[in-house]
């Protein structure tokens, strides 16, 4: 059974969605209401899974995220958000966020988000990880520091995205309507063109803008 932590300012809110997630076969080990709260439970309980409202107080969703990398702690985390701007979701993005569901998403989708993360990978929608690219390399453009993807034609660019949204070959290949033969040969392409070696460092490239070999 899986073991969360659930994290939201709105006690109505929260309390419904236990009742989901109770629903669904998971175990809640906390439920807090603010950012503090749900730092303090994470190190506490040790949850499999953490899901963070985004726009809860003291820190935000981001926020606890930000606290908890920064601290080395690799709980995964589920950020939840009725509306997700584009500076939350360039961050949570960056500091390697384990997924995002929107709080309209039915219930399905977050009891598939949740399985994903537990899988060792990353459930965030190819729309929002080609939103987080654009905001990003237009923000680097307009200073002047475009980096090496900014070159990249667009069917590259949503190779990569996919990529850094830790899904599989053949996940890349439906959302693009090609065989997943020709997205390995595109991606291997990309490694030699961005002098990175693996997933890994393309997807670090695409995170953070800065080259994984770099300095």
């Amino acid at each position: 059974m899986t073991r969360l932590l659930v994290a939201d300012d709105h006690a109505f809110l929260r309390a419904g969605l236990e009742q989901v997630l109770g629903r669904l076969g998971h175990e809640m080990v906390a439920s807090v209401g603010d950012g503090e709260a749900a730092l303090r439970a994470i190190a506490a309980t040790r949850p499999d899974l953490a899901i963070l409202d985004l726009r809860m107080p003291a820190p935000d969703g981001v926020g606890v995220l930000a606290a908890l990398r920064e601290a080395g702690d690799a709980t995964p985390v589920l950020i939840l958000a009725a509306e997700l701007d584009d500076a939350s979701l360039v961050s949570a993005v960056r500091l390697g966020v384990n997924a995002i569901v929107l709080k309209h998403a039915q219930p399905a989708v977050l009891h598939e988000a949740i399985g994903t993360v537990l899988a060792g990978e990353r459930a965030i929608a190819m729309d929002l990880m080609e939103r987080a690219f654009a905001v990003a390399a237009a923000s680097k453009e307009a200073e002047g520091e475009a980096g090496p993807l900014a070159t990249l034609g667009p069917r590259d660019r949503q190779i990569a995205q996919g990529v850094a949204a830790g899904l599989r070959n053949r996940d890349i290949a439906e959302s693009m309507g090609v065989s997943e033969g020709a997205v390995k040969i595109n991606l291997h392409r990309l490694y030699d063109r961005l002098g990175v070696a693996n997933r890994t460092e393309l997807a670090l490239l695409v995170k953070t803008g800065a080259h994984p070999r770099a300095g």
